[in-house]
């Protein structure tokens, strides 16, 4: 589907680590956007996704079949954070996007420490992916996806912080959010 309906283009999977602990961390601007980055990763990828999904129950179901864990996002969570090192441990990947929230136009504002956290708790590398154009798959009042062209560029692994201080933290999400970015301003 990718590749035929929304003529998408994967550049860098040539980075991919194929094993071992990964977070995968990238911006967030469709629904689209966790089968989409698990399709070009190729290796299983659980994510977090915000609890009121899981209230849904055909949604729970078929999340959950994928991968998918909740997560408050009122607070740090430390049940994500825990099912986020689980699913680390059992050799897949996690995926975090970077801003906690879908934006209107891709690009990472406001990052959130919960990647950098679990990299640290992991010892896990970071992956930062760039989603462009996946903000145009849906429309307002629309329930069909719009044909729309996609790129995916994947950057080079980050190492993981070696503490969980706050300040290392905050320093390597933010260089997690400036690659990102700057993938993303590179366009189609």
């Amino acid at each position: 589907m990718l590749h035929i309906y929304f003529q998408g283009r994967t550049y860098g999977a040539e980075h991919v680590p194929r094993q071992g602990p990964l977070v995968v961390v990238s911006n967030h601007a469709s629904y689209f956007d966790p089968p989409i980055l698990s399709s070009c990763v190729g290796r299983p990828v659980a994510y977090m996704a915000k609890e009121e999904l899981f209230h849904i129950p055909i949604l729970q179901q078929a999340i959950q079949l994928y991968g998918a864990y909740p997560v408050s996002r009122e607070s740090a969570d430390r049940s994500a954070i825990r099912s986020a090192l689980k699913y680390l441990e059992a050799g897949w990947a996690t995926g975090v996007f970077l801003q906690g929230t879908r934006t209107t136009d891709g690009r990472i504002t406001e990052p959130k420490l919960g990647a950098a956290l679990i990299a640290a708790k992991a010892k896990a590398p970071l992956l930062p992916v760039s989603l462009w154009g996946t903000q145009g798959i849906l429309t307002k009042g629309s329930a069909i996806p719009r044909l729309v062209s996609i790129t995916v560029r994947i950057g080079q692994p980050i190492a993981a912080p070696s503490s969980t201080e706050r300040q290392e933290l905050e320093s390597l999400t933010q260089q997690c959010a400036t690659v990102i970015n700057a993938l993303h301003d590179l366009g189609r």
